[in-house]
């Protein structure tokens, strides 16, 4: 019964594509337990719209306007859908500075659960493109620092919001080489790491394994092995994403995921379930064994 908490669609992602309904049909298709539908929150900035939101002629006011239709649209395909795949209406966060923090508290109330991310470091979006991540790269001076700041502000993050489910835990490295990636294990970063999840297991939070990252060319998905590794001893909880960004994305690199499972011997999946009323988490002890994975050749 496969599973993911991670999704966007063109009709509220400017860089998405596709309809929100579609997204849903295609989940349903391909036999997804469940689905959570995680449209980004607005930012309130206009020094934080992304440059196609800027293309878009997008505000603060009409990207607050369009999380409202989000949300209403996600209820209702909740509704639409029963029965056939169990949707759970969350939404991704930011947190380009602290102030974020009071947004969230007010969006939570709307949602089911928020998938925690960093897109930012130094206020400079990281994921949008190489030439921005290069941006924040000269920044910082070398990849250490930007490293060394990502985990501090994404602990800020953590701290004050406690997500329910931790998005591309080490997105970092996204486009970062093969040598810069190995910067994660220097021993100051990789106590910020440990740090970090140390955190996450204390209050309960979910680790995603999340697939798109082979989409960028990445040899691991987020997170990478050591980081898994070191939250297997830990004990803490993954679940799975696609990270999805329109209906043909639904599900993306799932057949590398059982690999990826296998290899770093995750045996358990938990995901969020809806029970009284309220988010419980439950764990699936059978994920690797799951008819699933022998459909995605018939995708």
């Amino acid at each position: 019964m496969p599973y993911s908490y991670h999704s966007h669609s063109g009709q509220y992602c400017h860089h998405g594509y596709g309809l929100l309904e579609d997204v849903v049909k295609e989940a349903i298709r391909k036999g997804f337990h469940a689905y959570g539908l995680s449209e980004h929150m607005p930012r309130f900035a206009d020094s934080e719209l992304y440059p196609e939101e800027i293309e878009a002629k997008c505000t603060p006011a009409t990207l607050n306007t369009q999380f409202e239709q989000f949300h209403a649209h996600a209820r209702q395909l909740v509704k639409k859908y029963s029965g056939q795949i169990d949707l759970i209406v969350g939404t991704e966060i930011e947190f380009i500075h602290t102030q974020y923090a009071e947004y969230i508290r007010e969006i939570r109330s709307k949602v089911d659960y928020v998938v925690g991310s960093l897109h930012h470091v130094g206020s400079v979006p990281i994921d949008f493109s190489p030439e921005l991540y290069k941006v924040a790269l000269e920044r910082y001076g070398d990849i250490a620092s930007l490293f060394s700041a990502y985990f501090d502000e994404q602990y800020e993050m953590l701290v004050r919001v406690q997500p329910e489910v931790v998005g591309h835990f080490d997105l970092v490295r996204i486009f970062a080489s093969s040598e810069e990636q190995q910067t994660l294990s220097q021993p100051d970063i990789w106590n910020k790491v440990k740090r970090n999840i140390d955190y996450i297991v204390r209050y309960g939070g979910i680790f995603e394994i999340n697939s798109r990252a082979w989409k960028k060319g990445l040899r691991d998905a987020y997170p990478c092995r050591d980081v898994i590794k070191y939250i297997q001893e830990k004990g803490g909880h993954f679940t799975l994403s696609d990270d999805c960004h329109g209906p043909q994305d639904v599900g993306m690199h799932y057949d590398k995921l059982k690999s990826y499972l296998k290899e770093t011997d995750i045996e358990v999946i938990h995901y969020l379930a809806r029970e009284g009323g309220r988010i419980v988490v439950r764990a699936d002890g059978n994920i690797l064994n799951d008819p699933f994975w022998d459909n995605i050749a018939n995708w």
